[in-house]
């Protein structure tokens, strides 16, 4: 298990455009379980190859328990829209209101080099959105409505 160190907002490679990932090879393979093990780490649901300081197209997701690689994703298609709360691991202790499609499907290749879709809803939606934007130097706090806030703890006792 691997934990890499998290870039964070001002870091100019977060602002970088990623390149594709041609096949997949050893180093890659090692990538990819770091990048699971540092989001799980940090109690994420997503991150991109940028935030580790990678400059490739690579998000790892995990909502619910449904872990995905997506490799050189592509969004295909969206449809309707969803406005909330959204936070980074990149941001770290703040959140922001963002509004994103609803429903969005992705084209990617899996850890094989393998192509398939995904069909996501809710957040598994808004995480391909947000994660997918890294690889093109986007952050949720340029899309923001409002101000970014700071996340409070919660401190009630059971």
């Amino acid at each position: 298990m691997a934990i890499r160190n998290i870039r964070v907002a001002g870091d100019e490679v977060l602002r970088k455009q990623c390149k594709e990932v041609k096949d997949m090879t050893g180093r890659t393979k090692g990538l990819i379980k770091d990048m699971f093990d540092t989001m799980y780490e940090a109690n994420g649901v997503g991150l991109a190859a940028p935030q580790v300081g990678v400059l490739k197209q690579i998000v790892v997701i995990d909502c619910n328990d449904e872990p995905y690689v997506l490799i050189n994703p592509r969004i295909l298609e969206t449809q309707g829209e969803q406005t909330g709360d959204e936070a980074c691991l990149s941001v770290p202790g703040k959140v922001g209101i963002v509004t994103r499609p609803d429903y969005v499907k992705v084209q990617a290749f899996n850890e094989k080099m393998e192509p398939y879709e995904l069909e996501g809803t809710g957040l598994l939606a808004r995480a391909i959105c947000h994660e997918c934007d890294h690889l093109f130097g986007r952050l949720y706090i340029d899309m923001i409505e409002g101000e970014l806030r700071d996340v409070t703890a919660n401190t009630e006792e059971e």
